[in-house]
């Protein structure tokens, strides 16, 4: 063995009777990055500069929740410690899925364009979970099969003895560091999101399925090499069924989501419900009543409805 990665030999900070956990100071550090990465992509949409930490108002408790409700569903966790979070336990596809909802109810209560949002914020989530999965380092927990390679990670494992007293594990093993494979995936998927989306080669509000296609890819194989125990379904681990039908239904709808002809399919929002809506950022009243005057114009002139198709 060439060389390892070395494990902390603590995950919790305490302060004065506070007591603070590593792993949420990771998921905390993810949001704020995911934050600032948005704020702009907000402005650049007409969006208010706010409108991503507003959101979050809505998309952690209901992530949280969702996020533990997955792991519940998919670990047969007894009925008495559905509630103790604060020992471990949260589903990443649950996590996303309620947070998606939660960013649905907020959209639909601010009256915004639901595509702009959701283009807006999803470069921001692979981003936060590249940050999040330091925090299984630091909890020294899902890693993958034992290895000697260079980058491997160092476990804290019992030490185990012959019967004549002799050591036979020198207390640290290494594995697989899964929680840097998958933080390298996701901040790869960023790059790759901004990528395409300045390309602007697919409708509106279709950037959610790019990550969800290839967070599911990276996670198949990152998956493949855990060895934490998990729930199978006929001889499979639970996430790669998870992953597995997640990938399939993005390709199908990403499959009907590049623009024809080569032209720039978003250069044509297709948000069917919120394109004029306001955000509350720009347009103000005044303009309103002007844009809605000179609509009104237009229609009766050329008897058009004024609706998008």
């Amino acid at each position: 063995m060439l060389g390892s990665i070395p494990s902390p030999s603590f995950n919790t900070i305490d302060i004065g009777p506070l007591s603070f956990t590593l792993y949420g100071l990771m998921i905390g550090l993810g949001i704020i990055a995911a934050t600032i990465i948005t704020r702009p992509r907000a402005v650049e949409r007409g969006l208010h500069p706010d409108t991503p930490v507003e959101i979050l108002v809505w998309i952690i408790p209901a992530g949280i929740v969702g996020a533990r409700i997955y792991h519940v569903l998919t670990d047969w966790v007894p009925i008495g410690d559905w509630v103790k979070i604060w020992e471990g336990g949260l589903g990443i596809p649950g996590g996303v899925l309620a947070g998606v909802a939660g960013a649905l109810l907020f959209v639909r209560r601010r009256n915004l364009s639901r595509n702009k949002v959701f283009d807006v914020l999803i470069v921001g989530v692979p981003l936060a979970q590249a940050i999040g999965r330091w925090g299984n380092w630091w909890n020294q927990e899902l890693y993958g099969r034992a290895t000697d390679v260079a980058w491997a990670v160092e476990i804290d494992v019992p030490q185990t003895f012959d019967a004549e007293g002799r050591v036979l594990t020198t207390g640290i093993e290494t594995y697989h560091p899964t929680f840097l494979y998958e933080s390298l995936w996701n901040l790869t998927l960023v790059g790759f999101l901004i990528w395409i989306d300045r390309r602007r080669i697919l409708k509106p509000g279709r950037l959610i399925w790019v990550y969800a296609a290839g967070y599911a890819i990276g996670r198949l194989w990152i998956e493949a090499l855990r060895i934490d125990q998990a729930t199978e379904i006929l001889g499979v681990r639970v996430n790669l069924w998870t992953m597995g039908i997640t990938l399939m239904v993005s390709l199908v709808v990403l499959s009907r989501s590049f623009g024809g002809d080569g032209a720039p399919s978003s250069t044509v929002d297709d948000d069917d419900d919120d394109d004029d809506d306001d955000d509350g950022y720009d347009g103000g009243d005044d303009n309103a009543e002007e844009q809605a005057g000179s609509d009104s114009s237009k229609r009766a002139v050329l008897g058009t409805s004024g609706e998008d198709e």
